[in-house]
């Protein structure tokens, strides 16, 4: 049976046209349906129009496509400040599609809004798991090995404890398992070195408590502390820190992409002299880009929360919004949130 995902057709800097776009890819190449939830006189127009373009490019008839509008008056900007925004705003598309995931009527929710609104409108929506005292914001990042590597929190809770942490390590550890399929996840704890003892009070008050896990029913393959360096290397498959330190490192993450992509583009230009070899060096390096391309991973699944909630990059095109419809189908068939509370209850 197609899983059923509501989309924020509202939410992306340039919506709702990557969204609409990547719900009909998502429904031509998945087993999905797909609900676009926004302002129905403003979605329904975009998209006739977007599948007669489909169909006049031999991508197929538009009736085949089981995409599927809800109302929704308002919407959240990422201009928003967003604890006011989700007060006010109560028939906001977020809060519409992530109700219809607290009802079954969905199985997951995928947005490239406004991150903070999208965050605390789950928490209260959807509300935590059993045993989890705060869902966190779990970022994937490509390696040097090709196996994604989960970082987390990344933005959600910008002070911790050290069982925040804790809880965090058995998340990252029930994604990486039964999404990214990984079978015997490494967890690292993000430090400025590996000894055991370096790091700041809340690393070196959470390693023994991770250490502590290893032993458990359901063991934690904690390894220690990782470096900063070890976020891409493949050392470790889930890596844990509190939100500041993550977003800082995700941020950094982010403008070093750009900054590598703009240089190789640049030297490429400057250094390819023949045609055969401009076509070689741009085969190259479209497959490099790809590699460290956000679209390709489709968001953050925000863990811990009763449901399934991904949250997509601000500038998503319809590549990423559709691997975000891919990740919460795989997310919610994978049924990671149950793996998580028996994980906790039984700690």
């Amino acid at each position: 049976m197609p899983i059923d995902i509501v989309l924020d057709a509202m939410g992306s800097d340039k919506s709702p046209e990557p969204e609409i776009r990547g719900a009909i890819l998502a429904c031509r190449q998945l087993d999905v349906r797909v609900h676009l939830v926004g302002p129905e006189d403003v979605l329904r127009p975009k998209l006739r129009e977007a599948l007669k373009t489909y169909s006049r490019s031999g991508f197929g008839e538009q009736a085949r496509l089981p995409i599927f509008i809800v109302q929704a008056s308002e919407w959240i900007g990422m201009g928003d400040k967003a604890a006011q925004a989700v007060r006010s705003k109560r028939d906001s598309s977020m809060r519409v599609g992530l109700k219809m995931v607290r009802e079954g009527r969905a199985a997951g929710f995928v947005t490239a809004g406004n991150t903070g609104a999208a965050m605390a409108t789950a928490k209260m929506v959807l509300g935590s798991l059993a045993g989890v005292d705060r869902p966190a914001l779990a970022g994937v990042l490509p390696t040097t090995t090709g196996q994604p590597c989960v970082l987390l929190d990344v933005g959600a809770n910008v002070d911790c404890d050290p069982e925040n942490l804790v809880q965090f390590a058995v998340m990252g550890h029930m994604y990486a398992k039964n999404v990214l399929r990984v079978a015997q996840p490494r967890v690292g704890l993000l430090s400025i070195g590996e000894e055991d003892s370096k790091g700041n009070s809340l690393t070196r008050d959470t390693f023994p408590l991770l250490k502590e896990l290893t032993t458990r029913e359901i063991p934690i393959n904690f390894i220690g502390n990782v470096e900063g360096r070890d976020l891409y290397n493949g050392q470790a498959d889930v890596i844990v820190c509190d939100g500041f330190i993550g977003n800082v490192a995700l941020k950094t993450s982010e403008g070093l992409v750009k900054l590598v992509n703009s240089t190789m583009r640049e030297s490429l230009k400057s250094t390819v002299t023949s045609q055969v070899g401009a076509l070689l060096s741009q085969k190259a390096f479209k497959a490099f880009k790809k590699r460290l391309d956000y679209s390709e991973y489709g968001g953050a699944p925000l863990l811990g929360v009763r449901g399934v909630c991904i949250v997509g990059h601000g500038s998503s095109n319809e590549r990423a919004v559709m691997n975000g419809i891919r990740v919460a189908a795989e997310f919610a068939a994978a049924e990671v949130n149950a793996g998580i509370e028996a994980a906790l209850v039984k700690r």
